[in-house]
C-alpha cells in the first residue's frame, strides 16, 4: 500500500473541472433540434449525439466499470455504437454510418450522460480514501478523460459547420466564438537563430503521450511571420491561377485539386464565406481558414516561402525571440496552423499499456502536424507542445498556416 500523495483539495478541484467540461458539452447543443444531433455530413465528420455518447462511454469504459462496484452499463450493446477505434475494446460501428443511429435516442443519451456523471462523483468520493498508488492512476484517466472530451467539442463543431454547409437553406449554428476575426497584426518575420534546441513536454502537468519525450533537435537559422495568412493574402493567390498552375503542388495535392475541383478554401462562396453563424462576408484581414495542408504548401510556395516545422514553431513560441519578449501573435485562439512536420513519434516514445495506448500512437502515419489552437478550441486546452493532427487532405478543421523561410544569417 502507497502513501496518500492526493488531497482533497486536489479531488475537490477535479470534480469542479468534471462538472464544468461536461456541462460545457451540454451547452454546445443547447440551441439545437433533435435532427440536428443526428446530422452527419460526411465519413469523416460524426454527428453530435454520436459525440456524446462517445465521450461518456470513454469514462464509463475505461474508469467506471473496472473501479467502480456495482456500476452498470444501460445497455452493453452502446460499446459497440460508440467505440471509435479502440480494438482492445471490441467490436465498432463504422464511421461513416454513424448518421444512421438513430437510437438510441437523445433522452437516453442524455440520461445515461447523468449516470455516469453521478457514478464519476461516486468513483471521486471513493478514490479520496485510497493510497496514492491506486489513486493517482485513476485522477489521471479522469484527467485524460476530460481532456480527450475537450477534443470532442471541437469535433463537434467542426462536424456541425460541414453538415450545416451542405444544407441549401443554410443554416446557422448560433453566434461564433471570437478569435478569428480581423487583425491589425502587420506583417514581418520573426528571427531566430537556430542551433540545438528542445521541444516535447517536459513533465509537471498534463499532456498528451505524443508530446514526450523531450528531446534535442538541430535547427539552421530561420525567420517565422509574424502574423497568420489571411483571406487577402489567399485571395491574391487564387487570382495568380494558384489553383490552376500544377508546379505550386504535390502530386496528390493537384490530384485532388482536379478530382474534387478545388479553386478556393473549403467555405468560401463568392465574396462570402460560410460560418457557424451562416453565411457572413468575408474580411480580407482575418486570416484564411478551412485549408488543406496541400492548400497551406501550395500557398507558402508560390509565396516564396514555406510552412515553419513544428520545432520551429514551438521554440519560437516558448522562447519568444522577439527583443520585447512579445509572443507569436496568433499562435493560440486563433486557428490551428499547419506545419511542415510529418506526425512521427518522438525519439523514445512508448504509448502507454493497454487499449488507452491506441489513443495517439496508432495514428503516427500519413498524416501531419497542426500547432496552437482555433477559436473553436475550449479554453484551458492549448500549450506550446500541443500535436494536432489530420491527413494532409482534410480541410473541414478551423485550420490555416503561417509562413516561415530560411536565413543563413536569421535575417529575412
Amino acid at each position: 500500500m502507497g502513501s496518500r500523495a492526493h488531497s482533497p483539495a486536489d479531488i475537490t478541484q477535479l470534480w469542479h473541472r468534471l462538472q464544468a467540461v461536461r456541462q460545457h458539452s451540454m451547452d454546445l447543443i443547447a440551441g439545437l433540434e433533435a435532427e440536428d444531433l443526428c446530422l452527419q455530413g460526411m465519413a469523416d465528420a460524426s454527428p453530435a449525439k454520436w459525440h456524446l455518447g462517445h465521450t461518456t462511454w470513454f469514462f464509463e469504459t475505461f474508469l467506471l466499470e473496472p473501479h467502480l462496484r456495482g456500476h452498470e452499463t444501460p445497455d452493453r450493446r452502446w460499446g459497440h455504437l460508440f467505440n471509435s477505434y479502440y480494438e482492445a475494446i471490441g467490436s465498432r460501428h463504422p464511421r461513416p454510418e454513424r448518421g444512421l443511429l438513430t437510437r438510441p435516442t437523445i433522452a437516453e443519451v442524455l440520461a445515461w450522460r447523468h449516470r455516469v456523471d453521478a457514478g464519476l462523483e461516486a468513483l471521486l468520493n471513493d478514490v479520496d480514501r485510497r493510497p496514492s498508488d491506486e489513486a493517482e492512476p485513476l485522477l489521471a484517466l479522469m484527467e485524460l478523460g476530460l481532456q480527450h472530451e475537450q477534443q470532442h467539442q471541437e469535433l463537434l463543431l467542426m462536424d456541425l459547420l460541414d453538415g450545416f454547409s451542405r444544407n441549401p437553406l443554410e443554416p446557422a449554428y448560433g453566434q461564433e466564438p471570437s478569435g478569428a476575426g480581423e487583425t491589425d497584426i502587420q506583417g514581418g518575420w520573426r528571427r531566430h537563430p537556430g542551433g540545438l534546441v528542445e521541444i516535447g513536454h517536459a513533465g509537471g502537468g498534463f499532456h498528451f503521450d505524443n508530446e514526450g519525450p523531450r528531446h534535442r533537435q538541430w535547427l539552421e537559422p530561420f525567420a517565422i511571420a509574424e502574423a497568420l495568412v489571411t483571406n487577402g493574402d489567399y485571395a491574391a493567390f487564387i487570382a495568380d491561377e494558384g489553383y490552376r498552375r500544377p508546379e505550386l503542388w504535390m502530386s496528390e495535392g493537384w490530384a485532388l485539386v482536379q478530382e474534387r475541383g478545388w479553386t478556393g478554401p473549403r467555405y468560401w462562396r463568392g465574396d462570402w464565406e460560410f460560418t457557424l453563424a451562416g453565411r457572413r462576408p468575408r474580411h480580407p484581414r482575418s486570416p484564411v481558414r478551412h485549408l488543406s495542408w496541400f492548400e497551406a504548401d501550395a500557398f507558402a510556395r508560390w509565396s516564396d516561402a514555406r510552412l515553419p516545422t513544428e520545432a520551429e514553431w514551438e521554440v519560437v513560441v516558448a522562447e519568444p525571440a522577439a527583443p520585447d519578449g512579445h509572443p507569436l501573435p496568433g499562435a493560440f485562439g486563433a486557428l490551428w496552423q499547419w506545419t511542415a512536420s510529418p506526425y512521427r513519434p518522438y525519439p523514445g516514445f512508448l504509448p502507454a499499456p493497454g487499449a488507452v495506448g491506441e489513443y495517439n500512437g496508432k495514428f503516427m502515419t500519413s498524416q501531419f502536424v497542426l500547432r496552437g489552437s482555433s477559436f473553436l478550441t475550449p479554453a484551458g486546452h492549448a500549450r506550446p507542445t500541443y500535436r494536432n493532427f489530420f491527413p494532409p487532405h482534410s480541410r473541414w478543421m478551423a485550420a490555416g498556416l503561417r509562413l516561415a523561410r530560411d536565413s543563413a544569417t536569421g535575417a529575412c
